[in-house]
């Protein structure tokens, strides 16, 4: 049974297989997480970047994690809050599965997500946890390699969110 576990902090340290990133559709770099992770990974993840000719909103693209202490680096485009009536929800849950999706092809054990969309992109903070949290909960197959999941929190308060959202689920996860 995959673990969804908490923790708050700068997730290009995270020695995972897999790191999600909160990325622009172009996906060759920006502010926020984005920024931060292709600082760390250094040049080479701009150039694979190139070659993925960008990504829509709610899908997910891999690269390897270069400079990272992660083996690879999952891009997913959240969509940018406009009110919650034009498909954002839905759009966020796709980027968690997409993710989650493109971290078991690629065998990984273990992934880290953001708080996808918190940033710029301005999603109301309970209502993207929730939706984080009921994703990354859902039943993995049981031939899944995953065997943990971490939530990246940024601060306190979203570190204690996910705690709180996770302690609401049923027990078994």
């Amino acid at each position: 049974m995959t673990e969804v576990r908490v923790w708050q902090g700068d997730i290009t340290r995270l020695a995972v297989d897999a790191i999600v990133n909160a990325a622009n559709s172009s996906l060759l770099g920006g502010g926020g997480v984005d920024g931060a992770i292709h600082r760390a990974a250094g040049a080479e993840l701009v150039a694979a970047c190139r070659l993925l000719h960008g990504c829509k909103t709610g899908e997910a693209k891999i690269t390897r994690g270069f400079r990272l202490p992660a083996a690879h680096v999952i891009h997913t485009v959240g969509p940018v809050w406009r009110g919650g009536d034009n498909g954002e929800a839905e759009l966020l849950a796709s980027c968690y599965r997409r993710s989650l999706a493109l971290a078991e092809q690629a065998g990984a054990a273990s992934v880290a997500f953001p708080a996808i969309s918190c940033g710029i992109y301005g999603y109301p903070l309970e209502q993207a946890a929730a939706i984080a949290v009921e994703e990354v909960c859902r039943q993995r197959p049981a031939h899944s390699s995953l065997e943990e999941i971490v939530l990246v929190a940024f601060d306190s308060s979203m570190a204690e969110r996910y705690q709180r959202l996770l302690g609401e689920r049923p027990v078994a996860r």
